[in-house]
């Protein structure tokens, strides 16, 4: 999400890459975004709250998560998906109603107007 955290030493480097313009978004709905060779969903909640997870559903492996269902649970926003209705944390990325499950998420920020995601280099090449 766009709010500032601190990684661990142990971490890997990640680097910023751009998805799209924020103007691209509207808030609560999902987008797919393409980011070299890999699909990650975004989420707009606010101007300022913008989520990033994987695109491809865990539970079936489907590239669907984009087009999941936005909620909460408490004060943490989730995303259900759409095919079995599995709900996410978008923020930690466990899941609520299974917990073998993870969905991947990215660290966002916003750069003159347009939304950028923290990602694994390595994992990019892999993908």
């Amino acid at each position: 999400m766009t709010l500032a955290e601190t990684r661990p030493s142990n971490t890997p480097t990640l680097v910023w890459e751009r998805a799209c313009a924020v103007t691209d978004l509207e808030p609560s709905w999902g987008e797919a975004a393409l980011i070299r060779m890999k699909q990650i969903a975004l989420f707009l909640l606010s101007p300022t709250e913008i989520y990033a997870v994987d695109h491809r559903d865990p539970h079936t492996e489907a590239n669907v998560m984009a087009r999941g269902i936005v909620g909460s649970k408490g004060d943490r926003p989730t995303i259900a998906s759409p095919l079995h209705k599995e709900v996410y944390d978008l923020g930690t990325g466990e899941c609520f109603t299974n917990p073998t499950l993870v969905l991947n998420t990215y660290e966002t920020r916003i750069v003159g107007g347009y939304i950028e995601v923290a990602v694994d280099p390595g994992e990019l090449a892999a993908a």
